[in-house]
């Protein structure tokens, strides 16, 4: 009979732990790469809402709080990213000082700030959560050559032939004129992308350059990729467009009118959960009059450049509009302003319809919300026609609305076939922490690239000659 080990303590497997900690939840996800075939695993998962971060002792410093008002201390969030990573690497019997290879770590709690800098202190915070949890420096920055890298690890990575430049899953950053981030979440655009180009090698989607990525967690983020000509130097594609503002919050401020969850922090999964079925022909009709209030209510346009912030999310809409980048954002009236009238419509909806009616109002909307970003994508040029398109964020992959994003873009015909042209990835967060991770280690897998434009091949002989 004998113990069983399971297969990443005896393959060679590239684990990272990604650390996240959004306006609702707080994540540690750990996944393993098998580095023979180039994909990714999640071997364990923990989740806490980040409503239950301890309240400020006295003493501290206040430095932000989450889109619901909870307030946030540099040492608050330190002791929660901590207990968070402890506890995911002991429920997956895993040893941080030894079985640990890479910690990633990122946060969705941008739109309460007021500047993009002061992003940097709340990643410090994330950063001495990690270090108190136990993982070593090193395992939270590039290696400085093949040498650094454990002996595991060797084998498989290019750090002998390549250099690391910054270009994460075969993108290169936004660089505006002046070095300003346009987004206050530049970061998470880039994990969500590189996590949905992960999660696309699952699915016969060939998921690379030019695309699309839209990450829908409670705040909106993600970006745009250009086409990359087969015969210039440089085989990167470039970030030609950024995504911000509202997104699960606008679900959440319908579900916490209905007065079904609690009013202050309650979201629409505490309502819906995951899993369901079909709506009726019923439920769709009784819905359509709510979907066009809401839609009303919602705006989805590209940012007027005077724009300091949009949706919440703290912008440089000048920036953006000098370095030519499209940014297209969600709100609700100005800054959220008009959220109380999304709630007052769940109110309503709550005293006249049935869960199914308010389920249906949901997916809707949402799924129009993308669409509607779509189209404004499509009329900008944008989406040429070996573009992909790739969702991830519970507002988004939950219930029915991939379906209707299905049957919005195909009814635009955009798209030959549209299903080789879409995907829905859970997790995109985490599963781009893994693979930025691989790109800051050059653990890349020629035979399965991720960089690169659709149907093209592997760039790395490219990168090898402009290393030179």
């Amino acid at each position: 009979a004998g113990m069983q080990v399971p297969e990443y303590k005896s393959k060679p497997y590239f684990i990272v732990a990604s650390v996240e900690m959004g306006n609702t939840t707080t994540k540690c996800i750990l996944t393993g790469t098998d580095l023979e075939t180039g994909q990714s695993y999640i071997l364990g998962k923990t989740v806490s809402m980040s409503r239950d971060v301890r309240p400020p002792k006295p003493g501290e410093t206040v430095f932000g709080a989450t889109l619901d008002g909870t307030e946030l201390t540099r040492e608050s969030v330190t002791e929660l990213v901590r207990d968070t990573l402890v506890k995911c690497h002991k429920q997956a019997d895993l040893s941080i000082t030894d079985d640990l290879d890479f910690v990633v770590r990122s946060t969705g709690v941008v739109a309460a700030m007021d500047s993009p800098d002061q992003v940097g202190e709340f990643i410090k915070a994330l950063a001495d959560g990690c270090l108190l949890a136990g993982v070593p420096p090193k395992k939270m920055t590039p290696p400085m050559g093949i040498g650094s890298l454990p002996p595991k690890l060797r084998p498989h990575s290019f750090a002998d032939r390549l250099v690391f430049t910054g270009a994460v899953a075969g993108v290169t950053p936004p660089s505006g004129t002046t070095g300003v981030e346009m987004v206050a979440n530049e970061m998470e655009g880039e994990l969500a992308m590189a996590g949905i180009k992960e999660g696309a090698k699952w699915t016969p989607v060939d998921f690379r350059n030019p695309c699309i990525s839209m990450d829908f967690g409670t705040t909106l983020d993600g970006r745009i990729t250009s086409d990359v000509d087969p015969n210039a130097e440089s085989p990167f594609a470039k970030t030609i467009g950024n995504f911000c503002g509202l997104a699960g919050a606008i679900p959440d401020a319908i579900i916490r009118g209905t007065g079904l969850v609690d009013k202050k922090k309650g979201t629409a999964l505490d309502l819906f959960g995951e899993h369901c079925g079909p709506a009726s022909t019923r439920a769709t009709k009784k819905a359509q009059p709510y979907i066009d209030r809401c839609l009303s209510i919602i705006e989805v346009c590209e940012v007027p450049a005077d724009r300091t912030r949009f949706g919440k999310v703290p912008v440089c809409a000048d920036v953006a509009k000098e370095s030519g980048i499209a940014l297209i954002g969600v709100d609700a009236g100005v800054n959220g302003d008009k959220i109380p009238e999304l709630e007052a419509i769940g109110a309503e909806m709550a005293q006249k319809e049935n869960k199914a009616v308010i389920k249906e109002v949901v997916d809707r909307v949402c799924a129009d919300i993308a669409l509607q970003i779509i189209d404004i994508c499509a009329e900008k040029n944008l989406l040429p026609k070996n573009s992909s398109i790739g969702f991830t964020g519970r507002a988004i992959i939950s219930g029915n609305k991939p379906q209707y994003i299905l049957e919005g873009v195909t009814k635009r015909g955009l798209y030959d076939e549209p299903i080789n042209h879409l995907v829905f990835v859970d997790d995109g967060l985490a599963r781009g922490s893994a693979l930025m991770g691989r790109c800051m280690n050059s653990i890349g897998q020629p035979k399965c690239p991720i960089g690169g434009v659709r149907g093209g091949k592997c760039i790395m002989a490219k990168r090898q000659k402009i290393g030179k």
